[in-house]
């Protein structure tokens, strides 16, 4: 482990944040912290990173407080909101960033690395938000860390650009690099992560692969119009859901092909039969409502236990 939160509790005045959490990250993975606003995500890792202390518990990075200058010196971070200068350069920026730093990159491989190698010597304020965004990732990796915070790193970035900003979090991963992403684009948690935290009401609801954690709710999605009622339809074995979208029913189901068989035995008059595979966003939706917190709770416990994670 070279991050760990265990046991902690933060709140905030009356309200709790994050309620008896513990968390562990391993070496050489792409951990993606997820959750609704409200859900605990920034002060996990404002906690990681020692920005505020825990009422309860421990932080550590690398086995040390993370105030401690040997733990922010092999610690990269990109934060939702930062102020730099904006008279200096980007480059001017880059080599102040690597000072910090005992063995950073070179800038010129951090401006390529971020896509700013023609804009190196335009004053940061004169960049566009895009190229903003791109610099504060340079400013992230420039003193080659360890350890990577990304906090929603492609907000405001275009499909091009976003895709692009994908490679080099592979690249880095690649390497060897940790990295922890909070986004709240569900398809780049999907694309990029070795592993997936789901945090609702202060506590980890679900911990795992993004296959596991898909799995869960349900790993096939059936479309079709039909006369059986919803209630007729979860009656039917391996049937974990069932929605009416206009004239069509989506059902969310582990067993697909036993389910259309049974619908079709009691509906021959079934039609517009779509099977597809359930996303991240049905597992995100069900297992971050406070229902499935407190229905799921026995299941979590286990596949955060199988997953060396938080409890």
């Amino acid at each position: 482990m070279i991050a760990e939160l265990r046991g902690v509790t933060k709140k905030y005045g009356r309200v709790t944040a994050l309620n008896d959490v513990t968390l562990g990250l391993e070496s050489g993975r792409v951990t993606a912290v997820l959750g609704p606003n409200g859900a605990g995500k920034t002060s996990a890792v404002k906690l990681l990173l020692g920005l505020t202390r825990p009422t309860r518990g421990r932080a550590t990075i690398f086995e040390q407080d993370p105030r401690e200058p040997g733990a922010r010196r092999r610690t990269g971070v990109m934060l939702q909101v930062s102020k730099v200068p904006e008279t200096l350069t980007v480059r001017e920026h880059l080599d102040l960033f690597c000072s910090y730093y005992p063995a950073p990159m070179s800038v010129d491989a951090a401006l390529a690395a971020a896509d700013l190698t023609s804009v190196a010597d335009r004053r940061y304020g004169l960049l566009s938000g895009g190229q903003r965004q791109r610099a504060q990732f340079a400013f992230a990796i420039c003193g080659n860390p360890d350890l990577l915070f990304l906090d929603e790193p492609t907000v405001g970035l275009d499909v091009e650009s976003r895709r692009s900003f994908w490679h080099q979090i592979r690249a880095l991963a690649s390497r060897g690099r940790s990295i922890v992403l909070t986004t709240h684009y569900l398809e780049e948690a999907d694309a990029l992560a070795d592993r997936i935290v789901m945090l609702s009401g202060g506590t980890i609801v679900a911990d795992g692969s993004p296959h596991q954690i898909k799995s869960r709710v349900a790993s096939r999605r059936i479309r079709c119009t039909t006369s059986l009622s919803n209630t007729e339809i979860r009656d039917v074995a391996s049937v974990q859901s069932a929605r009416q979208d206009g004239a069509a029913v989506e059902i969310f189901t582990s067993d697909a092909e036993r389910v259309v068989r049974e619908l079709l035995a009691r509906d021959p008059g079934l039609s517009g039969l779509e099977v597809t595979g359930a996303g991240l966003e049905e597992a995100f939706l069900t297992l971050t409502s406070v229902g499935a917190a407190l229905s799921l709770g026995g299941l979590d416990r286990r596949t955060v236990a199988a997953a060396g994670g938080a409890r």
